[in-house]
């Protein structure tokens, strides 16, 4: 199976952080660019928009929640992977909540790092065409191939997770999934942290449901996990 190659920004203020990583992401393929702090990851991601973002919560000066800000009010938020240290829980569902797709914990495994990296690419990259048909509920109308999200009319603007998330509840419909098999189905994970996939319903909820607090097609199944209801 081919690989999916794509341009990732780096962004770490410890230069071996950066070195290694870059060299392992670099030997898959892809073509990376390196940033050590938070205003040269805004540069480069200006200057060349990046398919994919590696980024440090722990910056000095401009922080990595405030780059994820600053990203996100530029527009289109690449899919972010954030880098995170075991008692930043608070800062990583933050920064889930402002639009990262996912995160690895400190110290990490470079290996693993670059196989998150290359599931989120294969979700959002070329490897999503022929991803299935066009699912169509009421108003609501999503092109997997196209990575495409349509409510009556108007464009959503879904990160790459919430989009994956979206899709995958809609095809299934009236069938109600667990925290964790949300974590293995859409994201790929073995295990991980459940909080994932509320922060995701959260979001996507905020973004297709007319009121949030009462949704109707996103529904929670108490003592289990949650389920997608058509509205037609």
């Amino acid at each position: 199976m081919s690989r999916v190659c794509a341009r990732v920004l780096v962004v770490d203020d410890d230069e071996t952080v950066r070195d290694v990583v870059g060299r392992y992401l670099g030997a898959a393929g892809h073509r990376v660019a390196l940033a050590a702090d938070g205003p040269g990851a805004l540069r480069a991601a200006r200057t060349t928009p990046p398919d994919v973002v590696v980024l440090d919560l722990m910056l000095p000066g401009l922080g990595g929640l405030e780059v994820c800000r600053a990203l996100r009010a530029d527009g289109d938020l690449p899919p972010i992977v954030m880098l995170t240290a075991l008692g930043e829980e608070d800062d990583r569902l933050l920064g889930l909540e402002l639009g990262a797709d996912d995160y690895v914990t400190k110290p990490f495994s470079p290996r693993e790092l670059v196989l998150r990296v290359g599931s989120i690419l294969r979700r959002t990259g070329t490897a999503s065409a022929g991803a299935g048909p066009v699912l169509v509920d009421g108003g609501l109308r999503v092109d997997p191939a196209a990575r495409s999200a349509v409510l009556d009319g108007h464009q959503l603007a879904l990160t790459a997770r919430e989009f994956d998330l979206l899709a995958f509840l809609l095809a299934h419909p009236g069938q109600a999934f667990t925290r964790e098999e949300l974590l293995a189905r859409v994201w790929g994970w073995e295990f991980g942290d459940r909080s994932t996939v509320t922060v995701h319903v959260r979001r996507l909820r905020e973004k297709v449901e007319t009121d949030p607090t009462a949704p109707r097609r996103i529904a929670t199944i108490w003592g289990t996990g949650y389920r997608y209801d058509r509205e037609s």
